[in-house]
């Protein structure tokens, strides 16, 4: 693209897992020359622990996608430079957004949740989607995985005490609502619209989001006439970020990157 790309990275979390999840991610980008921060979600700074022993927390249950993707572009507009989004999950979600709203140099989406519209029947996804989901339960209080539910939802596949190790550190509470708004308008996306080169990974094993979700996010893009790009990954669940295999992505993105300038 012929000019020097910006070193500053925002991170942005997924739902139900505590913002510390990209330390390493963050310790990695930092080592390669980037500013990389990760700030929390509104009403989750304090420890994952802490943060649990909360639930049910009516702040938590009362965050809103539309009002969390501002939060995050007052965030970035802050910046000296149009940053670097990575997000995960619904964080992809927000990459996706805030790249629409003009904001980002480049955005790497990694297993997002799609924006409205594209969606899918697979049974993991019905089952993983359920519990969060909260129907016929009181949206003024949050939802928080049971070790069972984060089994299934996020680390399967992995060893039983990893999968307990990785619950006590990052798993906390959540809003319903958050999850129900991303099947709204607050997660509309124009994909014929110019946006900044983007990056949409999946991962083979992923429960909560299949790999076949992501690739029907990114055939969206087709008419955009903008650089989207999509990587699938095997063996990958949906704690990628958490997973040995880790660096391997965050290298493939560092290299995507690379290539923009």
């Amino acid at each position: 693209m012929g000019k020097t790309n910006p070193k500053t990275v925002v991170f942005i979390t997924g739902a139900f897992v505590h913002h510390s999840c990209w330390d390493e991610w963050k310790n990695y980008f930092k080592s390669r020359g980037y500013h990389a921060i990760a700030p929390p979600w509104p009403h989750k700074s304090a420890s994952a622990e802490a943060l649990r022993n909360s639930h049910p927390n009516k702040d938590i249950a009362g965050n809103r996608l539309a009002a969390l993707t501002d939060y995050y572009d007052n965030i970035v507009r802050q910046l000296p430079e149009k940053p670097i989004l990575i997000g995960h999950s619904i964080g992809g979600l927000m990459v996706q957004l805030l790249l629409q709203r003009g904001l980002g140099f480049a955005g790497v989406a990694i297993h997002s949740v799609p924006p409205q519209g594209i969606m899918t029947f697979k049974f993991s996804f019905l089952k993983a989607g359920w519990g969060p989901l909260g129907f016929f339960t009181s949206v003024r209080k949050s939802f928080l995985m049971s070790f069972n539910q984060w089994k299934y939802a996020f680390t399967n596949g992995m060893d039983c005490d990893v999968q307990k190790e990785a619950y006590y550190r990052f798993a906390i509470p959540e809003s319903k609502l958050i999850v129900r708004d991303t099947i709204t308008k607050a997660a509309k996306v124009n994909f014929e619209n110019p946006h900044a080169p983007l990056l949409l990974t999946s991962g083979s094993d992923d429960n909560t989001i299949p790999a076949s979700l992501n690739y029907s996010n990114y055939k969206k893009y087709k008419n955009s006439n903008s650089i989207t790009d999509y990587a699938a990954f095997r063996g990958r669940n949906h704690f990628v970020l958490g997973q040995p295999s880790w660096k391997e992505d965050a290298d493939y993105i560092l290299d995507w990157l690379n290539k923009l300038s």
